[in-house]
Protein backbone atom coordinates (compact mmCIF):
# COMPACT_ATOMS: atom_id res chain seq x y z
CA UNK A 1 0.00 0.00 0.00
CA UNK A 2 1.22 3.39 -1.33
CA UNK A 3 2.01 6.22 1.42
CA UNK A 4 -1.06 8.55 0.09
CA UNK A 5 -3.10 5.36 0.69
CA UNK A 6 -2.42 4.52 4.09
CA UNK A 7 -3.06 8.71 4.63
CA UNK A 8 -7.04 8.28 2.96
CA UNK A 9 -7.51 5.21 5.09
CA UNK A 10 -6.38 6.23 8.09
CA UNK A 11 -8.32 9.74 8.04
CA UNK A 12 -11.36 7.33 7.04
CA UNK A 13 -11.16 5.25 10.00
CA UNK A 14 -11.07 8.44 12.15
CA UNK A 15 -14.28 10.09 10.17
CA UNK A 16 -15.85 7.25 11.72
CA UNK A 17 -14.59 6.92 15.50
CA UNK A 18 -15.51 10.51 15.75
CA UNK A 19 -19.44 10.14 14.07
CA UNK A 20 -19.33 7.64 16.91
CA UNK A 21 -18.25 9.74 19.31
CA UNK A 22 -21.05 12.52 18.45
CA UNK A 23 -23.69 9.62 18.40
CA UNK A 24 -22.73 8.41 21.93
CA UNK A 25 -23.07 11.91 23.62
CA UNK A 26 -26.76 12.47 21.78
CA UNK A 27 -27.85 9.30 23.04
CA UNK A 28 -26.54 10.15 26.35
CA UNK A 29 -28.17 14.00 26.52
CA UNK A 30 -31.21 12.54 25.07
CA UNK A 31 -31.83 10.07 27.71
CA UNK A 32 -33.48 11.84 30.22
CA UNK A 33 -36.27 12.93 27.85
CA UNK A 34 -36.65 9.54 26.44
CA UNK A 35 -36.84 8.56 29.82
CA UNK A 36 -39.67 10.70 30.63
CA UNK A 37 -40.92 9.46 27.03
CA UNK A 38 -41.39 6.39 28.94
CA UNK A 39 -43.16 6.70 31.87
CA UNK A 40 -41.05 8.67 33.99
CA UNK A 41 -43.76 10.88 36.52
CA UNK A 42 -44.04 14.52 35.20
CA UNK A 43 -43.73 16.99 37.39
CA UNK A 44 -47.11 18.01 38.62
CA UNK A 45 -49.20 21.00 38.00
CA UNK A 46 -49.66 23.93 39.84
CA UNK A 47 -52.37 23.17 42.53
CA UNK A 48 -55.36 25.92 41.21
CA UNK A 49 -55.23 29.19 43.36
CA UNK A 50 -57.90 32.19 44.10
CA UNK A 51 -57.35 35.72 42.72
CA UNK A 52 -58.53 38.91 44.29
CA UNK A 53 -58.31 42.74 42.95
CA UNK A 54 -59.78 44.99 45.70
CA UNK A 55 -60.21 48.59 44.77
CA UNK A 56 -61.77 51.46 46.60
CA UNK A 57 -64.55 53.62 45.48
CA UNK A 58 -67.36 56.30 45.76
CA UNK A 59 -70.97 56.55 44.67
CA UNK A 60 -73.51 59.51 45.20
CA UNK A 61 -77.12 57.45 45.78
CA UNK A 62 -80.10 58.90 47.33
CA UNK A 63 -78.31 62.45 47.96
CA UNK A 64 -75.63 60.26 49.93
CA UNK A 65 -72.14 59.10 49.30
CA UNK A 66 -71.10 55.93 49.76
CA UNK A 67 -67.77 54.84 50.21
CA UNK A 68 -67.62 50.91 48.85
CA UNK A 69 -65.13 48.83 48.01
CA UNK A 70 -65.16 46.25 45.05
CA UNK A 71 -63.74 42.62 45.10
CA UNK A 72 -63.21 41.07 41.97
CA UNK A 73 -62.00 37.48 43.08
CA UNK A 74 -62.28 34.14 42.74
CA UNK A 75 -63.50 31.43 45.09
CA UNK A 76 -62.10 27.79 45.25
CA UNK A 77 -65.17 25.18 45.54
CA UNK A 78 -63.96 21.19 46.81
CA UNK A 79 -65.34 18.28 47.05
CA UNK A 80 -65.95 15.70 49.69
CA UNK A 81 -62.16 14.34 49.49
CA UNK A 82 -60.90 18.19 49.52
CA UNK A 83 -59.90 18.06 45.77
CA UNK A 84 -60.21 21.15 43.82
CA UNK A 85 -63.59 21.25 41.59
CA UNK A 86 -64.22 25.04 40.25
CA UNK A 87 -63.16 28.49 40.54
CA UNK A 88 -66.29 31.03 40.93
CA UNK A 89 -65.91 34.27 39.93
CA UNK A 90 -67.63 37.08 41.90
CA UNK A 91 -67.81 40.82 42.34
CA UNK A 92 -68.60 42.09 45.39
CA UNK A 93 -69.78 45.61 46.76
CA UNK A 94 -69.46 46.35 50.31
CA UNK A 95 -70.12 49.67 52.04
CA UNK A 96 -66.85 50.25 53.41
CA UNK A 97 -68.46 52.75 56.76
CA UNK A 98 -70.43 49.95 58.32
CA UNK A 99 -69.52 48.83 61.33
CA UNK A 100 -71.78 46.58 62.62
CA UNK A 101 -72.45 44.22 59.77
CA UNK A 102 -75.75 42.30 61.46
CA UNK A 103 -77.45 45.71 60.49
CA UNK A 104 -75.78 45.64 57.06
CA UNK A 105 -78.16 43.24 54.30
CA UNK A 106 -76.20 41.23 51.99
CA UNK A 107 -77.69 40.07 48.62
CA UNK A 108 -76.51 37.46 46.06
CA UNK A 109 -76.87 37.89 42.74
CA UNK A 110 -77.34 36.05 39.87
CA UNK A 111 -78.69 36.06 36.32
CA UNK A 112 -80.21 32.57 34.58
CA UNK A 113 -80.35 31.35 30.90
CA UNK A 114 -79.22 28.44 32.32
CA UNK A 115 -75.85 29.15 31.01
CA UNK A 116 -75.73 33.15 31.87
CA UNK A 117 -72.99 34.94 33.56
CA UNK A 118 -74.17 38.12 35.88
CA UNK A 119 -73.47 40.33 33.12
CA UNK A 120 -76.86 41.44 32.95
CA UNK A 121 -77.85 42.34 35.48
CA UNK A 122 -74.38 43.59 36.91
CA UNK A 123 -74.11 46.80 33.90
CA UNK A 124 -78.06 46.87 33.84
CA UNK A 125 -79.65 47.15 37.44
CA UNK A 126 -78.24 47.14 40.80
CA UNK A 127 -74.51 47.81 40.71
CA UNK A 128 -72.53 51.06 41.01
CA UNK A 129 -72.23 51.21 37.41
CA UNK A 130 -74.50 51.08 34.55
CA UNK A 131 -74.57 51.07 30.57
CA UNK A 132 -76.78 53.54 28.80
CA UNK A 133 -78.87 52.54 26.24
CA UNK A 134 -81.74 54.00 24.19
CA UNK A 135 -84.76 53.05 25.02
CA UNK A 136 -86.39 49.94 22.75
CA UNK A 137 -84.22 50.89 20.06
CA UNK A 138 -81.12 48.98 18.78
CA UNK A 139 -77.83 50.99 19.81
CA UNK A 140 -75.31 51.89 17.40
CA UNK A 141 -71.80 50.21 17.40
CA UNK A 142 -68.99 51.38 20.26
CA UNK A 143 -68.01 53.33 22.19
CA UNK A 144 -71.02 52.90 24.71
CA UNK A 145 -71.18 54.94 27.81
CA UNK A 146 -70.56 53.55 30.82
CA UNK A 147 -71.26 55.77 34.04
CA UNK A 148 -72.38 55.76 37.68
CA UNK A 149 -75.73 54.36 37.89
CA UNK A 150 -77.85 56.45 40.34
CA UNK A 151 -80.08 53.39 41.13
CA UNK A 152 -77.74 51.40 42.73
CA UNK A 153 -78.97 49.32 45.56
CA UNK A 154 -75.55 49.74 48.02
CA UNK A 155 -77.78 52.30 50.04
CA UNK A 156 -79.48 49.76 51.01
CA UNK A 157 -77.67 46.17 51.04
CA UNK A 158 -74.03 45.11 49.79
CA UNK A 159 -74.09 43.25 46.21
CA UNK A 160 -72.60 40.26 45.40
CA UNK A 161 -72.91 39.45 41.85
CA UNK A 162 -71.62 35.12 41.18
CA UNK A 163 -71.11 34.03 37.82
CA UNK A 164 -72.02 30.03 37.88
CA UNK A 165 -69.40 27.70 36.26
CA UNK A 166 -69.16 27.57 32.45
CA UNK A 167 -69.47 31.51 32.67
CA UNK A 168 -68.19 34.42 33.29
CA UNK A 169 -64.27 33.62 35.06
CA UNK A 170 -66.17 30.67 35.94
CA UNK A 171 -64.85 27.22 35.34
CA UNK A 172 -64.15 23.57 36.12
CA UNK A 173 -60.52 22.79 37.81
CA UNK A 174 -58.42 19.66 38.72
CA UNK A 175 -59.76 16.48 37.10
CA UNK A 176 -63.35 17.92 37.02
CA UNK A 177 -65.27 19.33 33.84
CA UNK A 178 -67.47 22.22 33.58
CA UNK A 179 -70.53 20.09 32.53
CA UNK A 180 -70.30 18.59 36.15
CA UNK A 181 -71.91 21.55 37.10
CA UNK A 182 -74.56 22.10 34.56
CA UNK A 183 -77.77 20.66 36.06
CA UNK A 184 -80.64 21.60 38.52
CA UNK A 185 -78.58 20.03 40.99
CA UNK A 186 -75.32 20.62 40.89
CA UNK A 187 -75.74 23.90 40.05
CA UNK A 188 -77.75 24.77 43.09
CA UNK A 189 -74.79 22.41 45.15
CA UNK A 190 -71.95 24.96 43.94
CA UNK A 191 -73.59 27.83 44.21
CA UNK A 192 -74.52 26.97 47.64
CA UNK A 193 -71.33 26.29 48.09
CA UNK A 194 -69.69 28.97 47.08
CA UNK A 195 -72.33 31.43 49.04
CA UNK A 196 -71.51 29.84 52.18
CA UNK A 197 -67.75 30.27 51.88
CA UNK A 198 -68.32 34.57 51.25
CA UNK A 199 -70.49 33.97 54.33
CA UNK A 200 -67.89 32.49 56.39
CA UNK A 201 -64.89 34.18 55.16
CA UNK A 202 -66.79 38.29 55.47
CA UNK A 203 -68.35 37.19 58.41
CA UNK A 204 -71.80 37.78 57.22
CA UNK A 205 -73.79 34.80 59.53
CA UNK A 206 -75.71 37.64 60.96
CA UNK A 207 -76.17 39.64 58.25
CA UNK A 208 -80.04 40.18 56.72
CA UNK A 209 -79.73 37.80 53.54
CA UNK A 210 -81.05 38.22 50.16
CA UNK A 211 -81.18 35.93 46.73
CA UNK A 212 -82.06 38.64 43.70
CA UNK A 213 -82.43 36.11 40.55
CA UNK A 214 -83.75 36.91 37.09
CA UNK A 215 -85.58 34.35 34.43
CA UNK A 216 -84.34 31.08 35.16
CA UNK A 217 -82.53 32.43 38.26
CA UNK A 218 -85.65 32.90 39.88
CA UNK A 219 -85.86 29.07 39.59
CA UNK A 220 -82.34 28.54 40.74
CA UNK A 221 -83.34 31.02 44.10
CA UNK A 222 -86.42 28.66 45.10
CA UNK A 223 -84.05 25.02 45.06
CA UNK A 224 -81.03 27.56 46.14
CA UNK A 225 -83.18 28.91 49.26
CA UNK A 226 -84.34 25.69 50.60
CA UNK A 227 -80.90 23.74 49.99
CA UNK A 228 -78.86 26.65 52.18
CA UNK A 229 -81.84 26.72 55.02
CA UNK A 230 -81.99 22.48 55.02
CA UNK A 231 -78.12 21.49 54.76
CA UNK A 232 -76.36 24.48 55.97
CA UNK A 233 -78.85 26.46 58.60
CA UNK A 234 -78.88 29.33 56.35
CA UNK A 235 -81.81 31.21 56.20
CA UNK A 236 -82.81 33.80 54.03
CA UNK A 237 -84.80 36.66 54.80
CA UNK A 238 -86.32 37.67 51.35
CA UNK A 239 -86.23 36.44 47.58
CA UNK A 240 -86.66 38.82 44.41
CA UNK A 241 -87.96 36.85 41.96
CA UNK A 242 -87.24 38.90 38.70
CA UNK A 243 -89.42 37.61 35.94
CA UNK A 244 -89.86 34.01 37.35
CA UNK A 245 -90.51 30.64 36.35
CA UNK A 246 -90.84 28.15 38.88
CA UNK A 247 -92.51 25.24 36.98
CA UNK A 248 -90.81 25.26 32.98
CA UNK A 249 -93.96 23.62 32.19
CA UNK A 250 -96.31 26.93 32.37
CA UNK A 251 -94.17 28.05 29.09
CA UNK A 252 -93.55 24.96 27.26
CA UNK A 253 -95.70 24.47 23.87
CA UNK A 254 -95.43 20.76 23.93
CA UNK A 255 -98.24 18.43 22.19
CA UNK A 256 -102.28 18.01 24.17
CA UNK A 257 -100.81 20.99 26.76
CA UNK A 258 -102.63 23.46 26.03
CA UNK A 259 -102.11 25.66 29.48
CA UNK A 260 -99.30 27.54 28.04
CA UNK A 261 -101.57 29.36 25.23
CA UNK A 262 -103.78 30.38 28.31
CA UNK A 263 -100.78 31.95 30.23
CA UNK A 264 -99.47 33.68 26.71
CA UNK A 265 -102.78 35.40 25.53
CA UNK A 266 -102.41 38.64 27.91
CA UNK A 267 -98.89 38.77 27.04
CA UNK A 268 -100.13 38.72 23.30
CA UNK A 269 -103.16 40.92 23.95
CA UNK A 270 -100.66 44.23 26.19
CA UNK A 271 -97.88 43.19 22.75
CA UNK A 272 -100.26 43.67 19.63
CA UNK A 273 -101.79 46.96 22.12
CA UNK A 274 -98.25 48.22 22.01
CA UNK A 275 -97.95 48.28 18.24
CA UNK A 276 -100.87 49.08 17.42
CA UNK A 277 -102.15 45.89 15.75
CA UNK A 278 -105.52 45.69 16.69
CA UNK A 279 -108.21 46.79 14.46
CA UNK A 280 -110.40 48.41 17.14
CA UNK A 281 -107.40 49.75 19.82
CA UNK A 282 -108.42 50.20 22.86
CA UNK A 283 -107.62 53.29 25.05
CA UNK A 284 -106.27 51.30 28.39
CA UNK A 285 -103.95 48.76 27.88
CA UNK A 286 -104.46 47.57 31.53
CA UNK A 287 -107.77 47.50 31.31
CA UNK A 288 -107.50 45.25 28.17
CA UNK A 289 -105.31 42.79 29.82
CA UNK A 290 -107.63 42.40 32.55
CA UNK A 291 -110.27 41.64 30.07
CA UNK A 292 -108.00 39.00 28.36
CA UNK A 293 -106.96 37.50 31.61
CA UNK A 294 -111.09 36.55 32.62
CA UNK A 295 -111.73 35.29 28.63
CA UNK A 296 -108.33 33.47 28.46
CA UNK A 297 -109.65 31.37 31.87
CA UNK A 298 -113.11 31.02 30.51
CA UNK A 299 -114.12 31.36 27.20
CA UNK A 300 -110.71 30.69 25.96
CA UNK A 301 -110.01 27.70 28.28
CA UNK A 302 -113.07 26.35 27.45
CA UNK A 303 -112.50 26.07 23.68
CA UNK A 304 -109.22 24.17 23.98
CA UNK A 305 -111.05 21.57 26.71
CA UNK A 306 -113.19 20.86 23.64
CA UNK A 307 -110.30 19.68 21.59
CA UNK A 308 -110.91 17.96 17.96
CA UNK A 309 -114.98 17.18 19.43
CA UNK A 310 -115.42 21.79 18.71
CA UNK A 311 -117.23 22.33 16.04
CA UNK A 312 -116.50 24.28 13.17
CA UNK A 313 -119.09 27.14 14.20
CA UNK A 314 -117.46 27.24 17.30
CA UNK A 315 -113.85 27.23 16.66
CA UNK A 316 -114.50 29.87 13.77
CA UNK A 317 -116.67 32.11 16.57
CA UNK A 318 -113.07 31.45 18.97
CA UNK A 319 -110.97 32.21 16.06
CA UNK A 320 -113.27 35.76 15.68
CA UNK A 321 -112.81 36.59 19.41
CA UNK A 322 -108.77 35.96 19.34
CA UNK A 323 -108.02 37.72 16.92
CA UNK A 324 -109.19 41.16 18.81
CA UNK A 325 -107.01 39.82 21.39
CA UNK A 326 -103.86 39.20 19.38
CA UNK A 327 -104.17 41.23 16.05
CA UNK A 328 -103.66 38.17 14.09
CA UNK A 329 -106.48 37.33 11.32
CA UNK A 330 -109.30 34.85 11.82
CA UNK A 331 -107.73 32.83 8.93
CA UNK A 332 -103.84 32.39 10.60
CA UNK A 333 -105.52 31.24 13.89
CA UNK A 334 -108.23 28.43 12.53
CA UNK A 335 -105.40 27.29 10.59
CA UNK A 336 -103.21 27.27 13.80
CA UNK A 337 -105.71 25.22 15.38
CA UNK A 338 -107.04 28.33 18.07
CA UNK A 339 -103.17 27.38 19.07
CA UNK A 340 -100.11 29.91 18.27
CA UNK A 341 -97.10 29.15 19.45
CA UNK A 342 -94.73 32.00 20.63
CA UNK A 343 -92.47 31.90 17.70
CA UNK A 344 -95.51 31.81 15.45
CA UNK A 345 -96.94 34.57 17.18
CA UNK A 346 -93.54 36.70 17.21
CA UNK A 347 -93.43 36.48 13.08
CA UNK A 348 -96.40 36.72 12.31
CA UNK A 349 -97.66 39.95 14.18
CA UNK A 350 -95.72 42.34 11.86
CA UNK A 351 -95.25 40.03 9.00
CA UNK A 352 -96.98 42.77 6.77
CA UNK A 353 -94.68 45.47 8.39
CA UNK A 354 -91.45 43.38 7.54
CA UNK A 355 -90.71 42.98 11.15
CA UNK A 356 -90.09 40.13 13.88
CA UNK A 357 -91.52 41.21 17.89
CA UNK A 358 -89.66 40.57 20.23
CA UNK A 359 -89.25 37.82 22.54
CA UNK A 360 -87.47 39.01 26.24
CA UNK A 361 -88.78 42.65 25.35
CA UNK A 362 -91.88 42.37 22.74
CA UNK A 363 -91.37 46.29 22.36
CA UNK A 364 -88.49 45.80 20.22
CA UNK A 365 -88.47 44.66 16.65
CA UNK A 366 -86.03 44.04 14.14
CA UNK A 367 -86.46 42.73 10.13
CA UNK A 368 -87.33 40.11 9.21
CA UNK A 369 -85.30 38.36 6.13
CA UNK A 370 -88.08 35.50 5.32
CA UNK A 371 -91.22 36.71 4.84
CA UNK A 372 -92.96 33.62 4.19
CA UNK A 373 -91.23 31.80 7.14
CA UNK A 374 -93.19 30.53 10.14
CA UNK A 375 -91.20 31.04 12.98
CA UNK A 376 -88.83 33.85 14.01
CA UNK A 377 -85.47 33.43 13.66
CA UNK A 378 -84.23 35.78 16.16
CA UNK A 379 -84.76 37.82 19.07
CA UNK A 380 -84.28 41.33 18.69
CA UNK A 381 -84.61 42.68 22.10
CA UNK A 382 -81.61 40.10 22.81
CA UNK A 383 -79.27 40.87 19.93
CA UNK A 384 -80.07 44.80 20.17
CA UNK A 385 -78.51 44.62 24.01
CA UNK A 386 -75.91 42.21 23.59
CA UNK A 387 -73.11 44.35 22.36
CA UNK A 388 -73.26 46.95 24.69
CA UNK A 389 -73.42 44.98 27.93
CA UNK A 390 -70.56 42.62 26.39
CA UNK A 391 -67.99 45.79 25.35
CA UNK A 392 -69.26 47.68 28.67
CA UNK A 393 -68.76 45.05 31.02
CA UNK A 394 -65.31 43.83 29.32
CA UNK A 395 -63.88 47.06 29.61
CA UNK A 396 -65.09 47.90 32.81
CA UNK A 397 -64.10 44.92 34.41
CA UNK A 398 -60.58 45.45 33.49
CA UNK A 399 -60.11 49.05 33.45
CA UNK A 400 -61.90 49.81 36.77
CA UNK A 401 -62.02 46.32 38.82
CA UNK A 402 -58.56 45.47 37.73
CA UNK A 403 -59.32 41.67 36.67
CA UNK A 404 -59.53 39.17 34.06
CA UNK A 405 -56.93 41.07 31.63
CA UNK A 406 -55.31 38.00 30.24
CA UNK A 407 -58.49 35.64 30.80
CA UNK A 408 -61.64 35.72 28.31
CA UNK A 409 -65.45 35.93 29.92
CA UNK A 410 -67.94 33.94 29.17
CA UNK A 411 -71.21 36.16 29.15
CA UNK A 412 -73.93 33.26 28.07
CA UNK A 413 -73.03 29.82 27.06
CA UNK A 414 -74.71 28.24 24.45
CA UNK A 415 -73.30 24.83 25.60
CA UNK A 416 -73.88 24.94 28.91
CA UNK A 417 -77.42 25.83 28.48
CA UNK A 418 -78.26 22.86 25.48
CA UNK A 419 -76.44 20.31 27.79
CA UNK A 420 -78.16 20.90 30.92
CA UNK A 421 -79.72 18.29 33.16
CA UNK A 422 -82.97 19.11 34.41
CA UNK A 423 -83.65 16.02 36.01
CA UNK A 424 -84.26 17.36 40.12
CA UNK A 425 -84.20 15.87 43.38
CA UNK A 426 -87.31 17.56 44.68
CA UNK A 427 -88.60 14.99 47.42
CA UNK A 428 -92.14 12.75 46.86
CA UNK A 429 -93.37 12.80 43.66
CA UNK A 430 -96.79 10.96 42.99
CA UNK A 431 -96.60 9.75 39.27
CA UNK A 432 -94.25 10.15 36.77
CA UNK A 433 -91.58 12.77 36.00
CA UNK A 434 -93.37 16.16 35.05
CA UNK A 435 -91.41 19.33 33.25
CA UNK A 436 -88.74 21.08 35.64
CA UNK A 437 -89.96 22.12 38.55
CA UNK A 438 -88.91 23.93 41.59
CA UNK A 439 -92.32 24.89 43.06
CA UNK A 440 -92.00 22.58 46.06
CA UNK A 441 -88.46 23.92 46.99
CA UNK A 442 -90.14 27.42 47.60
CA UNK A 443 -93.44 25.92 49.62
CA UNK A 444 -90.78 24.12 52.05
CA UNK A 445 -88.51 27.01 52.35
CA UNK A 446 -91.68 29.26 53.40
CA UNK A 447 -92.79 26.59 55.22
CA UNK A 448 -89.81 25.94 57.16
CA UNK A 449 -88.87 29.76 57.23
CA UNK A 450 -92.68 31.53 57.68
CA UNK A 451 -91.07 35.10 57.81
CA UNK A 452 -89.36 34.54 54.44
CA UNK A 453 -90.90 36.78 51.97
CA UNK A 454 -91.21 36.81 47.94
CA UNK A 455 -91.48 39.70 45.78
CA UNK A 456 -92.02 39.13 42.22
CA UNK A 457 -90.74 41.90 39.35
CA UNK A 458 -93.65 41.10 36.06
CA UNK A 459 -92.78 42.61 32.68
CA UNK A 460 -96.17 43.13 30.74
CA UNK A 461 -93.96 43.04 27.45
CA UNK A 462 -92.41 39.54 28.78
CA UNK A 463 -92.88 37.19 25.83
CA UNK A 464 -90.11 34.58 27.92
CA UNK A 465 -92.14 34.23 31.38
CA UNK A 466 -95.30 36.06 30.70
CA UNK A 467 -96.64 37.74 33.87
CA UNK A 468 -100.03 35.22 33.77
CA UNK A 469 -98.45 32.39 34.49
CA UNK A 470 -96.41 33.74 37.63
CA UNK A 471 -99.86 34.74 38.51
CA UNK A 472 -100.78 31.20 38.09
CA UNK A 473 -98.08 29.82 39.80
CA UNK A 474 -98.42 31.92 43.30
CA UNK A 475 -101.99 31.23 43.56
CA UNK A 476 -101.20 27.68 43.08
CA UNK A 477 -98.72 27.23 45.50
CA UNK A 478 -101.38 25.67 48.33
CA UNK A 479 -99.85 27.98 51.25
CA UNK A 480 -101.50 28.74 54.30
CA UNK A 481 -103.02 32.59 54.14
CA UNK A 482 -100.51 33.91 56.29
CA UNK A 483 -97.55 32.40 54.04
CA UNK A 484 -99.66 33.76 50.94
CA UNK A 485 -99.45 37.15 52.05
CA UNK A 486 -95.62 37.51 52.21
CA UNK A 487 -95.31 36.73 48.41
CA UNK A 488 -95.47 40.33 46.41
CA UNK A 489 -96.18 40.74 42.55
CA UNK A 490 -95.14 44.00 41.07
CA UNK A 491 -95.74 45.16 37.47
CA UNK A 492 -93.78 47.19 35.08
CA UNK A 493 -94.49 48.48 31.70
CA UNK A 494 -91.34 46.86 30.21
CA UNK A 495 -90.23 43.27 29.24
CA UNK A 496 -87.94 40.80 30.70
CA UNK A 497 -85.43 42.48 31.42
CA UNK A 498 -87.08 45.49 33.21
CA UNK A 499 -84.11 47.55 33.68
CA UNK A 500 -82.85 48.33 30.17
CA UNK A 501 -85.36 51.27 30.10
CA UNK A 502 -83.99 54.32 33.10
CA UNK A 503 -88.01 54.45 33.94
CA UNK A 504 -88.45 51.34 34.89
CA UNK A 505 -85.11 50.73 36.08
CA UNK A 506 -86.18 53.67 38.53
CA UNK A 507 -89.28 51.78 39.50
CA UNK A 508 -87.33 48.38 40.26
CA UNK A 509 -84.70 50.41 42.51
CA UNK A 510 -87.58 51.93 44.61
CA UNK A 511 -89.61 48.13 44.51
CA UNK A 512 -86.34 46.06 45.91
CA UNK A 513 -85.09 48.73 48.09
CA UNK A 514 -88.50 49.12 50.04
CA UNK A 515 -88.72 44.96 49.93
CA UNK A 516 -85.72 44.71 51.57
CA UNK A 517 -86.00 47.16 54.11
CA UNK A 518 -89.09 45.47 54.98
CA UNK A 519 -87.50 41.69 55.08
CA UNK A 520 -84.87 43.13 57.03
CA UNK A 521 -87.03 44.00 59.93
Amino acid sequence: MSAKSRIVLWCAILLVMQCQLVARAQDKDAKPADAAAAGAPAAAPAPPKEESSVTDHTIRVGGQNIPYKATAATILLKNDKEEPTALIYYTAYTRSDVKDLSTRPVSFIYNGGPGSSSMWLHMGSFSPKRVALPGTEAPPPAPYKVGDNPYCLLDKSDLVFIDPVGTGFSHAVGKSQDKEFWGVDEDVKSLAQMINTYVNRNDRWNSPKFLIGESYGTFRSAALSNYLQNNDGMYFNGIVLISSVLDLGTISFNPSEDMPYIFYLPSYAATAWYHKMLKDQPADMKTFIDEARTFAVTEYAGALMKGSTLTPAEKADMAKKLSRFTGLSEDYIAKADLRVELPQFMKELQRSRGLTTGRLDARFSGFSYDLIGEYAEFDPQDTSITGPFTAAWNNYVRTELKFGQDKVYVGSSGKANQEWNWKHNAGENFGFPGSPNTEGDLIQAMLVNPHLKVEIENGYYDLATPFFATEFTADHLGLPDALRKNITLQYYDAGHMMYVREEDLAKLKTNVANFIDGASK
